[in-house]
């Protein structure tokens, strides 16, 4: 794709958000499921570092902060319960 054909769709979406207002609900939503998604990285981080000794290792990454963001503890039992017994 020819990045000056990007550049100038990217510069008119700007502009147009500029000109009329950007929607505050999607804006809200993904600022939202943006936090969550840091909490759940955060607490992964807290249990990769307290699960060292004992050999528990989350790994990190967008799916997996989704997953403990978005359900908390019980996404975090869930994923270690798959990574333990499905994914051996």
């Amino acid at each position: 794709m020819n990045p000056v054909f990007v550049f100038a769709a990217a510069g008119g979406a700007i502009l147009l958000l500029l000109l009329n207002g950007a929607a505050a609900k999607p804006v809200r939503w993904i600022g939202k499921l943006a936090v969550k998604m840091t909490a759940g990285a955060f607490m992964l981080f807290i249990l990769n570092a307290a699960g060292a000794g004992i050999g528990v290792h989350i790994p990190i990454n967008a799916g997996t902060s989704a997953v403990s963001g978005l359900l908390g503890l019980p996404g975090i039992a869930a994923l270690y319960v798959i990574k333990t017994y499905i994914l051996i």
